[in-house]
């Protein structure tokens, strides 16, 4: 399991608002550390998220299942970036219940 964990993404989760100069803000980012974590990223099958929704802290879609050694940082407001995509982390669950490992929902951000 442990050597399918090829994908290097990065985890970020939102920075502190700064101001646009016109009266409103923009969002930052901020890398989550370590920022950087092997994963097996799959597209999402049907059974993949009934069995996500039994145990997870929120029941959404997604169009892809992550899985990887457990990171403490990552939550439903993280994203993750890899190969020059992003995506938003939509549901969470510790694989094994011990908090070694984690799958978590993630969809594709898609900008106009």
């Amino acid at each position: 399991m442990i050597g399918d964990f090829r994908h290097l993404v990065t985890f970020q989760d939102p920075g502190d608002p700064v101001p646009d100069g016109v009266g409103g803000y923009t969002q930052t980012w901020a890398d989550l550390q370590p920022p950087t974590w092997h994963v097996q990223i799959a597209p999402l099958a049907a059974h993949d998220l009934e069995r996500m929704s039994a145990g997870s802290s929120v029941i959404t879609t997604g169009s892809h299942v992550v899985r990887g050694r457990y990171h403490p940082g990552v939550s439903t407001k993280t994203r993750m970036l890899f190969n020059g995509k992003t995506y938003s982390i939509t549901g969470t669950r510790t694989a094994d219940e011990r908090g070694i490992f984690m799958e978590l929902t993630a969809a594709e951000q898609v900008t106009p």
